[in-house]
């Protein structure tokens, strides 16, 4: 999904509430620091305990995703990675809903599993493995996961049945939860499991050897996991299955774990699985060199309107009615994040580095009923529609100066798409300057942060 069509998904003006079902401890927030964010990466962690700090004390209002991108200093298609990312590890659920004029989310906080758990997970912990390498996995279950208990300790716990029996009291239908919900089983992590073929796998297993009730729910599960994490097929998995039999003709997950992990190293590889991210989103395409109109749409998708701002004005920080202009463009009127960019982009340049508030609100009226949804579309309407809007901008008073400035602007002057600021931006920060930018050494930043490099 390119990020020019986020709109289709998310925007800022997008209202949004939380749901936080239960209190998380410290010990929590130590599980998704430490076992969580080597998996996903800084950014969903940080989103993720925003989340859980807003979802303490929300406020009446519902509040916007225009407040996260000035909480985490992301633009909005870095929030939208950072929510799928959290849904895909089983932190997050995002439930949508869509009216006539508006849409809205609800985000349920997931409680992370505890380190046992997380540990017996063959997917999750061999992630980790290969993120945080051994010696730090080691430490990890170390900390967390205490000793066995001595062996002269016998548990005599009572169970529910030794100290409660049934009554015949009649609990309500509307009070009874529906047992056959899918979403009243404890969800891990969304895995479909049920891509794996189940009927082969059972097809070349005796019935006598490895009777079906032996595949239960969870062995199931961890059957389609090792799968997935090992590329084995459902023939290799059968012999995996036999491997994992105990002498009583049990099958435990720890055994079935063990199983596959011979399996893969006799029939594989001596090295363990490695887990990584798919392709992710991008914002332009990737094949080919970008050209220097590329390079600024991109920025401008992918930049917050106050560092646009800022850029634009050679580093220095803009006046706060300039950012509340920007702010009330992507909130009050729905404007893309890269749209609303391009606008300050353009006008700051043909009004002499000015943001008259009623000319950027004629020329956002425009953009908005001519249904413009990415920077690409904006900076082409503009260039087509630029001697109207000098029309606009010079109607109220018609200074010489100003003019002869858009004088100097029209017509083939106009042909320079690219404007001097957007390579002269980070010249504030970088201590060799230089009159080009290394496009390769910047595709690799992005592609880095995004966990796409091969380094």
């Amino acid at each position: 999904m390119a990020l020019i069509h986020l709109y289709k998904e998310l925007q800022p003006a997008d209202p949004f509430d939380i749901r936080l079902p239960h209190a998380l401890s410290t010990q929590e927030r130590q599980l998704v620091t430490l076992f969580y964010q080597p998996l996903i990466g800084a950014e969903p962690i940080s989103l993720y305990l925003t989340l859980w700090a807003e979802a303490e004390e929300m406020p009446k209002q519902q509040i916007t995703h225009y407040y996260l991108m000035n909480v985490l200093g992301l633009p909005i298609g870095k929030v939208f990675e950072a929510r799928i990312a959290l849904e895909a590890i089983g932190l997050l659920r995002t439930w949508k809903k869509e009216d006539a004029d508006q849409r809205s989310f609800l985000y349920e906080l997931i409680r992370p599993l505890d380190a046992d758990s997380f540990m017996k997970d063959p997917l999750l912990s061999m992630f980790l493995f290969s993120k945080i390498g051994e010696q730090a996995y080691r430490k990890l279950r170390q900390r967390f996961i205490p000793t066995a208990r001595d062996a002269e300790f016998k548990d005599v716990s009572r169970a529910f049945i030794d100290v409660f029996k049934p009554v015949s009291t009649k609990i309500p239908d509307e009070l009874q939860v529906d047992t056959n919900r899918k979403d009243t089983q404890q969800k891990v992590y969304p895995f479909y499991f049920d891509q794996f073929d189940f009927d082969l796998l059972q097809a070349g297993l005796s019935e006598q050897l490895v009777p079906a009730s032996l595949l239960t729910f969870e062995v199931r599960e961890s059957i389609a996991k090792l799968a997935f994490l090992y590329r084995l097929t459902a023939l290799d998995m059968q012999k995996v299955v036999i491997l994992a039999l105990d002498d009583d003709l049990g099958i435990s997950l720890e055994r079935l774990r063990k199983a596959a992990a011979d399996f893969y190293k006799l029939t594989v590889s001596k090295e363990p699985p490695k887990l990584a991210r798919v392709s992710e989103p991008s914002s332009v395409e990737e094949s080919g060199q970008k050209t220097k109109d590329q390079e600024l749409q991109q920025y401008l998708e992918t930049t917050p309107p106050v560092q646009v701002l800022r850029d634009i004005n050679n580093g220095k920080e803009p006046l706060q009615t300039s950012v509340q202009l920007a702010e009330s463009l992507i909130v009050q009127h729905g404007m893309p994040v890269g749209v609303v960019n391009a606008l300050l982009e353009y006008v700051m340049l043909t009004t002499d580095m000015k943001l008259p508030k009623k000319y950027v609100e004629t020329i956002a009226d425009h953009w908005v009923r001519k249904n413009i949804q990415t920077a690409k579309e904006a900076m082409e309407l503009a260039r087509q529609e630029h001697d109207k809007y000098t029309t606009w901008k010079n109607k109220p008073q018609t200074p010489r100066k100003s003019n002869q400035s858009a004088r100097g602007r029209s017509g083939n002057q106009r042909e320079e798409k690219v404007p001097e600021w957007f390579y002269k931006r980070n010249e504030q920060q970088e201590e060799n300057t230089s009159s080009t930018i290394d496009f390769e050494q910047e595709r690799q930043k992005i592609l880095e942060m995004l966990g796409k490099s091969d380094k």
